[in-house]
């Protein structure tokens, strides 16, 4: 039935005297599945990114963070984490009477990593756009 060239564990169950097979990974860390399987199997989608950030590569972006803060500068690059790399990046100082109130003064911070789960909030300095909800179903 199994042939030496097959990365398989067979175990046997004593108590259904039922053969139950495992896979586990090649050399190459890839599950390999007969012919028979990877008909059956359904085809695996590659995991997409809800925003497309492309097209904002070495453009002014203005980011809000979770915690209130606000900074903006030019993206440099990002991944399907939506970790940011930002240059040239300036924070917003809030006001320390009123905590989620913005002031005119910024500080300079540089080149940045800003951390994807953190984000709450990407739009371009120069202005937004609308776009088609992702979550609903077109027609």
């Amino acid at each position: 039935m199994f042939d030496s060239n097959h990365d398989y564990d067979i175990y046997h169950y004593q108590k259904f005297k039922q053969i139950s097979i495992f896979r586990i990974p090649s050399a190459d860390n890839e599950f390999k599945m007969s012919g028979k399987e990877a008909a059956s199997a359904p085809e695996k989608k590659k995991k997409e990114s809800i925003l497309d950030l492309t097209r904002y590569l070495e453009k002014a972006i203005r980011v809000k963070f979770s915690g209130g803060r606000e900074v903006s500068g030019i993206l440099k690059g990002f991944d399907p984490l939506v970790n940011l790399v930002l240059d040239n990046t300036l924070e917003y100082l809030r006001d320390p009477d009123e905590p989620m109130k913005l002031t005119e003064d910024t500080r300079t911070l540089g080149l940045v990593v800003c951390r994807g789960t953190s984000i709450v909030l990407i739009c371009p300095v120069d202005g937004m756009e609308a776009i088609a909800n992702p979550f609903v179903q077109q027609d």
